[in-house]
């Protein structure tokens, strides 16, 4: 290929995978598969290392190609990045309007545009002839930090303008102010996976947004699903609108993110009446926000009243009521979760907050106290928004008066004596006795869930009856029951008795993978319960497997195969086991005993879609695990079949596009037979 040929191919290829990339990041709306998008890029890619002097700065293959900085430079801002004043109610949103008509009496028949007051980092971001040359932080409203690189790995960052050919010309130099943030739903997928990875979970989005885009190394910013949400020319060589709300049509028009939430208003009674609405919403709307910011529409009105202190007075926050308050720490309890974490959580001097009286609040994890020095007999601050869990912020130091005590990591389970573990890649503390009265209740329920064992009609109720009637002490206790035990718990008959113990006894014949999930050891879900159950064929050999037999098994790391071994180094877990093989239940994974035994799905993948006629879902996934196979719940590129029942929905449409092969219920019975006999 030409030089010139290539460097044109790279220019499409360049615009298609931004507006791609606007698409998805942007407004929320997918132009293109996974499959096709990786094609572009790697296409991208391999011009860019065959044609090394074409890459610039705005390929999207650059967001993330730097080495982590040494530190961040100091950068001076083209003009001051002002703060807002506050107001806490109507009247002194009134008391503004009174004040600024008094400068200029066109304010009397002003419009407004209320937008939300983002709770992220203010960040200002540089473009020169339409790339993307700077972005700093707002620091001082003076001067800021060089976050450029870190701010490249946003997604929704465009790093040429316009995104769109054809829509709005940029200025030679522009200059935006935006705010860089974490949607709820986005930090809390980000906080389930840090959890099940055993890492460190964050407090809120706001510190997450921020201490990511302050990282030193890009990478790690990248990690995180940060957005942004821009509102504000700063400072434009050319022409660009002087109405507010023509200004965040002209920033969506170049293809910045702009917040879909922003209303213009006739006049202050339409300001007043947008706030309430928004009181409404407020716990709805897809990002933290803590007021609404009041500006009037005509800017260069604004400009002309000038600014107090820092404040500009053409703009106003108005704040939400106070969602936080401060509350007495009287001490710090203990919950035991069902895989055994222990869970701190604050008792508190009764507060009310939200409308609601609170007296007890999470506080997170023990790293988060140790972090923040929290005491006991310390003044916290309380957060509570809508129906969340008041959690703990921190505490008040100056109200401290010596009398505090720092608190000291338990030793021993609350319930049960047990001493408690801490892995040093762990970030709470763990009692691994699975027969810990706490925990018990929880296990019994996971046991007997559908995933697991499948005992029809033992749900969390009935557990809680064993437990506090002292009829099973552990999992095991299960196989020991008689009618005449449940006939003494409240509600139950000779009948329900009777369907009971048949659903427990039927449970003696499940496989090996569904009592592995059903002994709840952490970390350990259906997939690695398949390929615990594929690979050692009986309980007796996953219990004397070593890490690294563990390790050596596809898809189980260094955290997972710890935790699966020292489960089965606790003393109280290996009576457990002996009590149920005694019991009867000991299943064997006999398609894995024989070594000259095919295993007709080995290495294939996976995904179920639709509704099945001859079984569920659920049989059909254990179907293919028992068989080898692994089941997964997207279609990629990596999927070897799709298994598709009545309405398969959007799955069936990608797995076509992808070329992925499609089987019926009873093709899929086929090609076991047929790999079965090969």
């Amino acid at each position: 290929m030409e030089r010139e040929e290539a460097k044109s191919e790279i220019d499409r290829l360049r615009r298609e995978i931004e507006a791609h990339n606007h698409a998805y990041y942007v407004l929320n709306t997918s132009t293109i598969s996974d499959y096709e998008w990786d094609k572009l890029l790697r296409r991208l890619q391999e011009l860019e290392t065959e044609y090394s002097d074409l890459i610039t700065a705005d390929s999207p293959t650059q967001r993330i190609a730097v080495e982590p900085a040494e530190g961040f430079q100091r950068v001076s801002h083209p003009a001051p990045i002002l703060s807002l004043a506050n107001a806490y109610n109507d009247e002194e949103v009134l008391a503004w309007l009174d004040r600024i008509k008094k400068l200029d009496d066109r304010v009397a028949h002003a419009d407004f545009v209320v937008e939300p007051k983002f709770d992220g980092l203010t960040v200002v971001l540089h473009y020169e002839n339409g790339f993307f040359q700077l972005g700093t932080t707002r620091g001082d409203g003076e001067t800021g930090e060089d976050i450029s690189s870190n701010l490249r790995t946003i997604r929704s960052l465009p790093l040429r303008i316009p995104v769109q050919e054809g829509e709005v010309d940029p200025p030679r130099r522009l200059v935006v102010r935006g705010e860089a943030l974490i949607f709820l739903d986005d930090f809390a997928k980000l906080n389930r996976k840090l959890e099940d990875a055993g890492e460190r979970t964050y407090v809120n989005p706001r510190n997450t947004a921020s201490g990511a885009l302050r990282q030193l190394d890009p990478a790690l910013t990248a990690s995180r699903p940060i957005r942004l949400m821009c509102y504000d020319i700063i400072l434009a060589d050319g022409d660009v609108p002087t109405q507010q709300y023509e200004v965040i049509t002209y920033l969506k028009g170049l293809g910045f993110p702009v917040s879909e939430d922003i209303v213009h208003v006739a006049d202050i009674e339409g300001v007043l009446e947008a706030y309430q609405n928004w009181l409404v919403k407020r716990d709805s709307l897809p990002y933290e926000v803590d007021g609404m910011v009041i500006k009037l529409n005509d800017l260069q009105l604004s400009r002309g009243l000038g600014v107090v202190g820092k404040d500009p007075r053409g703009a106003l926050a108005y704040k939400f009521p106070a969602q936080i308050v401060t509350t007495q720490l009287n001490d710090i309890g203990l919950n035991v979760g069902r895989t055994g974490v222990i869970t701190p959580y604050a008792i508190l001097e009764a507060v009310e907050v939200g409308g609601v009286t609170v007296r007890q609040a999470t506080l997170h994890n023990f790293d988060f106290i140790k972090d923040k020095d929290i005491r006991i007999g310390d003044r916290v601050l309380l957060k509570r928004a809508g129906d969340v869990i008041p959690y703990v912020i921190g505490p008040v130091v100056e109200a401290r008066t010596g009398k505090e005590a720092a608190y000291k990591l338990p030793k021993h389970c609350p319930s049960c004596e047990e001493p408690l573990e801490l892995s040093d890649t762990e970030v709470a503390l763990y009692c691994v006795n699975s027969s810990c009265p706490s925990q018990i209740i929880r296990n019994i329920e996971h046991f007997a869930s559908r995933s697991a064992m499948d005992i029809e009609g033992m749900g969390i109720k009935i557990a809680e009856q064993l437990v506090e009637g002292k009829l099973v002490k552990d999992i095991a206790d299960l196989y020991t029951l008689t009618i005449d035990d449940f006939l003494k718990l409240q509600g139950f008959a000779e009948k329900r008795a009777q369907n009971l113990l048949t659903a427990i006894d039927r449970s003696r014949s499940q496989s090996l993978n569904r009592l592995i999930i059903g002994l709840g050891i952490r970390n350990v879900g259906e997939t690695v319960a398949s390929d615990l159950a594929h690979n050692f064929g009986r309980m007796e050999r996953l219990a004397q497997a070593s890490i690294t037999d563990l390790e050596g098994i596809e898809g189980i790391g260094p955290i997972v195969a710890q935790t699966i071994f020292d489960w089965f180094q606790n003393p109280s877990n290996v009576k457990v086991l002996d009590k149920i093989h005694t019991l009867g239940v000991s299943p064997e994974m006999t398609l894995y005993e024989d070594p000259s035994r095919p295993i007709p799905l080995q290495g294939l993948s996976f995904v179920i879609t639709g509704t099945l006629s001859g079984m569920s879902r659920g049989e059909a996934k254990e179907l293919i695990q028992n068989n080898g196979g692994r089941v997964v719940g997207s279609v990629s590129s990596k999927t070897d079949y799709l298994v598709a029942g009545d309405s398969p929905g959007s799955k069936l449409q990608k797995a076509d596009d992808l070329g992925v092969a499609i089987l019926s219920e009873a093709e899929l019975h086929e090609l076991i037979e047929s790999r079965s006999s090969s």
